[in-house]
C-alpha cells in the first residue's frame, strides 16, 4: 500500500487531471435529470417547441463528456503503467534475492505473483481510475441534481443509501478473508504443480507420478472450494445493492399521487427524479458496490499478499558482519549435499588458503568442484563445518560487502547490453582511462576491441555479437578492474586458446589478491602455486611436483596431458565439477 501511494503521489498532475476531467465528464448526468423535468412540464403546458429545445441541449452536453473521457485514457495509462512496472520491479527483485538466498529448489509461487497478482494489481487500478472514478462523479452528480430537484426524495435515498452501504461495510471483513483465502490456494496450486513438472523424472523414476498429480489435484480442488465460498459471500452483497438501489425508486412510484395532490412536485419533476433514481443513482450505485466487493478487494488483497514478497531492506548495521581486513580463507569440516538423504559432493574438508595464494583445483567430472567454488564464494550454505574468509564465517559476511570483496566468474560469463566500457566498469565505476587500458591489456582484450572498434561500442544483451571466449575475456576484464582481493575462476578461461589462457591467468596471479582457479587443463594447474586434487573421498594439496610423485591419481592426469592434450584426447582434460 505504501509503494502504491508512493507512486500515486509521484504522479499528482496527472491524478489532479483525472479528477478535472470526471468533474467535465459528470455535467450531462447532473444536467439530465433537470432538463427532463423542465423539459417535461413544457410538453405538459403545452410549449412542445421549449420542451424540444431543452431536451436537445442533453446532446451537446453528452458531448461535451464524450470529449472528457476521450481526454481521460492518456493520463489513465500515465497512472496505472508506471504503478504496474513499479510492482514487477519490487517483485522481481525480491523473487531473485530469494532465490540467491535459498540452496533448495526455486519458490516457483513467485510466478503467480509476477504474473496473476501484479497483472490484478494493474487491472484493478485501471479499473478503479476508470469505471469507480466514473461512477463515483456519477452517483454524486445525480445526488446534487436531484437535491436541486426534488429535496424529499433525495433525502430519502440518501437514508437508503447510507443503510446499504453500512450493512455491506459489516460483510467486508469476511468478503476480504476469503478473498486472501483464494489468493493463497491460487499460489499454492502454482507452488504444487511447479514442484511436480520440475520432479517429473524423479516422480516418472520411483513411479510416484500418481501421488504427484492427486496432490496438484488437491491443490485445484481447494481452489474452487474457496471460490465457491466467495461466490456465496458475495451473493449476499449483490441483494443489499439490489434492495439498496431499487427501494428509492419503488417508493417514489408509490408516493407519486401524494406528492402530487399536496404540490410537493410537478409531474416533470416527477419524471426528472425518476430518470436520475433509475438511469444514474440505481445503476451507479450496483456499480460502486460491485466493484468495491470485487476489485477494490481483490487490489487490497493483492497488495498485501504482494508485500509480503517485496525484498525488505535489513536494517543498517543488523544484516551481517563488517568485511575483514584479511583475505585468507580457513575451511574446516566443511560437509555439503544437495539434499537430505544425498550423498555429500564435499565430505569434511579442511584447507587453508593463505592471503595472496594461487590455488588451483582439479579433480575428474562431478567430483564437486564448481561446488566448492560457490561455498566459498558463499552461495551455498555448507551442510556442516565453516568457510571462513578472513578469520569470519562468509554466511554472516554483509552481502554487499562480500560481493566487494570477493568475485567469482562462471565458465558461462554474461555479458549485459551496454556499451564494452560499461560491461568492464560495472563493479568499478570510478575506473580512469588508465586503469581501463591496464585491465584491457592484461586479460588480452585489444584484439576485441579492434574487431568491434572500441569501448564505447554497444554490445546486445548477453553478448549475442560475441563468441563464447570473448564474453569470458569481458567477464576476466570486469573483475581485474574490479577491487575483489579474492577471485575465483570456475572455468571462466574454458573457452578461451592455451596462449589466451595462459594470458589471463598470469595477469590475476600478479593481481594483488588471492586466485582460486577451478581447472580444466593441467597447464593450469601447473602455473599455480599449489594444487587442490579432488578425488572421491580423499584431497592431496600440495605443488606440481609433490602430487605427480604422490599422488597416482594426479599423475595420471598429467600423463594424459602431457600424451596427448585436450585436442586430441577428451580424456586428458580436466571435466568440470
Amino acid at each position: 500500500m505504501a509503494l502504491l501511494w508512493q507512486e500515486l503521489r509521484a504522479r499528482r498532475r496527472a491524478v489532479a487531471r483525472i479528477a478535472l476531467w470526471s468533474v467535465v465528464e459528470s455535467l450531462p448526468v447532473l444536467l439530465s435529470g433537470l432538463l427532463v423535468s423542465a423539459a417535461t412540464d413544457r410538453f405538459l403546458a403545452r410549449q412542445a417547441g421549449d420542451g424540444l429545445a431543452l431536451l436537445a441541449l442533453l446532446l451537446p452536453t453528452a458531448a461535451v463528456g464524450a470529449v472528457a473521457t476521450h481526454r481521460l485514457f492518456p493520463w489513465l495509462a500515465a497512472v496505472v503503467e508506471p504503478v504496474r512496472d513499479a510492482f514487477l520491479a519490487e517483485v522481481t527483485k525480491g523473487a531473485l534475492l530469494a532465490a540467491t538466498r535459498s540452496p533448495t529448489r526455486l519458490d516457483t509461487t513467485s510466478v503467480a505473483r509476477l504474473t496473476a497478482q501484479v497483472q490484478t494489481v494493474r487491472n484493478i487500478l485501471f479499473a478503479l481510475l476508470r469505471t469507480v472514478r466514473q461512477v463515483l462523479f456519477t452517483f454524486v452528480a445525480a445526488l446534487i441534481g436531484l437535491c436541486l430537484l426534488a429535496p424529499v426524495v433525495a433525502m430519502a435515498t440518501a437514508v437508503l443509501v447510507v443503510f446499504t452501504l453500512a450493512m455491506i461495510g459489516l460483510l467486508v471483513p469476511r468478503l476480504a478473508a476469503r478473498h486472501r483465502a483464494l489468493l493463497l490456494t491460487q499460489e499454492e496450486v502454482a507452488g504444487r504443480a511447479g514442484a511436480a513438472f520440475e520432479g517429473v523424472r524423479d516422480a516418472l523414476a520411483c513411479a510416484g507420478q500418481e501421488r504427484a498429480a492427486a496432490e496438484v489435484e488437491r491443490a485445484v480442488d481447494d481452489e474452487a472450494t474457496q471460490t465457491r465460498a466467495l461466490a456465496r459471500a458475495t451473493t449476499l452483497t449483490r441483494l443489499l445493492v439490489l434492495a439498496g438501489g431499487q427501494l428509492p425508486l419503488l417508493l417514489l412510484l408509490v408516493a407519486t399521487p401524494w406528492l402530487l395532490r399536496s404540490g410537493s412536485l410537478t409531474v416533470g419533476e416527477v419524471v426528472g427524479a425518476a430518470t436520475y433514481l433509475a438511469v444514474s443513482l440505481e445503476p451507479a450505485l450496483h456499480r460502486i458496490v460491485g466493484v468495491v466487493v470485487s476489485w477494490a478487494l481483490d487490489l487490497v488483497v493483492s497488495l498485501r499478499r504482494l508485500g509480503e514478497a517485496f525484498a525488505e531492506p535489513e536494517p543498517a548495521g543488523t544484516e551481517g558482519l563488517p568485511a575483514p581486513e584479511r583475505y585468507d580463507f580457513r575451511v574446516d569440516g566443511l560437509t555439503f549435499a544437495y539434499g537430505a538423504h544425498a550423498n555429500p559432493v564435499v565430505d569434511d574438508l579442511h584447507l587453508t588458503i593463505a592471503e595472496d595464494d594461487h590455488l588451483a583445483v582439479v579433480g575428474s567430472s562431478g567430483i564437486g568442484k564448481s561446488t566448492l567454488a560457490n561455498l566459498l564464494a558463499g552461495l551455498l550454505v555448507p551442510s556442516c563445518g565453516t568457510v571462513r574468509l578472513g578469520g569470519v564465517d562468509v554466511t554472516r559476511l554483509r552481502e554487499a560487502e562480500l560481493r566487494r570483496m570477493l568475485a567469482l566468474i562462471p565458465q558461462e560469463a554474461y555479458v549485459f547490453a551496454g556499451t564494452v566500457r560499461e560491461n568492464l566498469t560495472y563493479l568499478a565505476p570510478r575506473a580512469s582511462e588508465h586503469d581501463l587500458a591496464d585491465a584491457v591489456a592484461a586479460v588480452g582484450l585489444g584484439p576485441l576491441l579492434g574487431r568491434l572498434g572500441g569501448l564505447d561500442v554497444r554490445v546486445g544483451a548477453g553478448g549475442a555479437d560475441l563468441s563464447q571466449g570473448e564474453k569470458q575475456l569481458v567477464a576476466l576484464g570486469r573483475v581485474y578492474l574490479s577491487p575483489a582481493r579474492v577471485v575465483i575462476l570456475d572455468e571462466a578461461t574454458a573457452n578461451l586458446d592455451p596462449v589466451a589462457e595462459a594470458r589471463a591467468e598470469a595477469a590475476f596471479a600478479a593481481r594483488p589478491g588471492t586466485v582460486v582457479v577451478i581447472a580444466h587443463r593441467i597447464t593450469s594447474a601447473r602455473r599455480a602455486e599449489r594444487i587442490l586434487l579432488l578425488d572421491g573421498d580423499r584431497v592431496h594439496l600440495g605443488t606440481h611436483d609433490e602430487l605427480v610423485r604422490g599422488s597416482a591419481s594426479y599423475a595420471e592426469l598429467v600423463g594424459r596431458w602431457d600424451a596427448g592434450g585436450t585436442a586430441t584426447d577428451s580424456r586428458s582434460r580436466v571435466a568440470p565439477g
